[in-house]
């Protein structure tokens, strides 16, 4: 990879993180795109592939998701029983 690339690469990534935590979402869109773009011109066959697989990346995240949904949910649950039980009675001093 030329030295011009990674620097393109490297100053757009460092923009984006830069926006982001500004609260500049456009413009971490933007700089997160143009690094993308610079490395999916570097790695054509990669970046195909990683396409190819993306409803299965999808599918796991789902997956994931849903089972942090399940455990908050049960947290949830689990502090409104807790609280439930303090009901009429003195909380005691810490």
């Amino acid at each position: 990879m030329e030295t011009w690339k990674r620097a393109l690469i490297a100053g757009s990534t460092g923009l984006s993180v830069a926006c982001f935590l500004k609260r500049r979402r456009a413009g971490g869109w933007l700089f997160g795109g143009v690094a993308l773009a610079a490395l999916a011109s570097e790695y054509p066959e990669k970046f195909g592939e990683i396409r190819a697989r993306a409803p299965e990346y999808m599918e796991r995240a789902t997956t994931v998701l849903n089972i942090a949904s399940k455990i908050g949910e049960r947290l949830a649950e689990l502090a409104e029983r807790k609280n439930s039980a303090w009901d009429g009675e003195e909380l005691p001093y810490v």
